[in-house]
């Protein structure tokens, strides 16, 4: 007779089967440990493709349901290593969202990484570094559906019919394409047309939030916008997304060489960003030759002094700790005492995401076995919208 952790063991490995062969993923497809993490979690979160995750009949006589959860949908190129800026604009803010129990889709958008020439094996490599720091940060592929953008090929065939509802001169109006398009001889037509495939990425999946910096807002408002035109003409089918911008500094951090400027991934100058992979003596030093200026006392102003603010900022975001906390526990400290008291506060919390992403590529088989996963559930909300698409333009009866 089997003991109880043995009948728990074999009640898992029951319901996982079950579940991948309801998305049509074989098991035997996935790494052990993946197959691990699948059967782990599936019994207690169950994924769902049609509405809320997990939804528990409340007893008769108990408190009011709670209000519907909202639909997320949020991608990210694979180009670069991210960054704190990243971490703190979007990353972080996405594992809040899926703590909070709302149904959260997150792609890793390969696609519009093409728009500017790539090195191949270089952008298969990125593909899987993004993946991996993501689930390192805390994206649960058992809470969240986690997926590589072209795994799914409905992107690219809504992609297609929400550019036959688009005007060029929408298009062109556009604040980012004029901005990478300034130094280019010869523009690409992907670099012009991407916000339609913006626009399909987040209605194949009928995202009722979208997070975005102030930057794509513009196109976020096209994605509401081609929802509407799409609904006049075809009849109801999309809800209209809406965009959550976060209006906070954590969310605009600054390079540590030019603190004028936002963090990239693609400044020149890699001493200009911390990244999630910096070892503990790059992060240092990198902190230390942050550029400040000759005021030696430490206090937040962000105009007048936005080098020693952009440090405020990210000891403000890491430790909770208010501007007026800080500047009274530095008191008596100069800006170069300052530095390293910050990145003893960014190393530590870093050290966890680092070790679990070092974890991760260490074991491809299972990072590409969770991302089997997630383009499996992806797909199947993909799949039956874009049915329900080709029905209503009249491409299939």
């Amino acid at each position: 007779m089997e003991n109880g952790a043995a009948a728990a063991a074999s009640t898992r490995k029951r319901a996982g089967e079950q579940e991948c062969r309801a998305l049509g993923l074989p098991l035997a497809v996935l790494s052990p440990r993946c197959q691990s993490h699948v059967q782990g979690s599936l019994p207690t979160r169950r994924f769902s493709h049609t509405g809320p995750r997990g939804a528990e009949h409340a007893a008769e006589g108990d408190a009011q349901p709670p209000p519907p959860k909202k639909t997320i949908f949020s991608g990210i190129q694979p180009t670069g290593v991210l960054h704190l800026g990243n971490y703190f604009g979007a990353v972080r803010r996405w594992v809040e969202l899926q703590e909070q129990g709302h149904n959260v889709i997150f792609s890793v958008v390969d696609l519009h990484s093409i728009t500017l020439p790539q090195d191949p094996a270089t952008l298969h490599s990125q593909i899987l570094n993004m993946a991996a720091s993501l689930i390192a940060c805390g994206i649960d592929p058992a809470r969240a559906v986690l997926f590589q953008q072209s795994r799914v090929s409905e992107h690219a065939q809504f992609n297609w019919v929400l550019g036959c509802l688009t005007t060029l001169a929408r298009l062109g109006h556009l604040p980012q394409y004029k901005e990478k398009s300034a130094s280019l001889k010869e523009v690409p037509l992907g670099l012009y047309v991407y916000p339609v495939l913006q626009a399909a990425d987040i209605l194949l999946y009928r995202a009722t939030h979208v997070p975005v910096g102030e930057d794509q807002l513009q196109h976020i408002q096209l994605a509401a916008h081609l929802a509407r035109v799409f609904n006049n003409k075809y009849g109801r089918t999309f809800r209209l997304p809406h965009s959550m911008v976060y209006d906070d500094a954590t969310g605009r951090l600054r390079s540590l060489r030019q603190p004028t400027k936002k963090m990239s991934k693609s400044e020149a100058d890699p001493r200009s960003r911390i990244e999630l992979t910096d070892t503990p003596d790059q992060i240092l030093e990198k902190l230390k030759k942050a550029v400040t200026d000759h005021t030696s006392a430490v206090y937040y102003d962000p105009e007048a002094r936005p080098g020693v603010s952009n440090l405020m900022t990210m000891h403000n975001a890491l430790t909770g700790l208010s501007y007026d906390e800080i500047r009274a526990q530095c008191e008596g400290k100069d800006t170069g005492q300052y530095k390293l008291l910050v990145a003893d506060v960014v190393i530590e919390h870093l050290r966890p995401i680092r070790q679990e992403l070092t974890r991760l590529l260490e074991d491809k088989a299972h990072l590409v076995g969770l991302l089997d996963l997630g383009a499996a559930r992806a797909k199947a909300i993909a799949a039956s919208t874009w049915a329900e698409v080709r029905r209503k333009v009249g491409l299939s009866e």
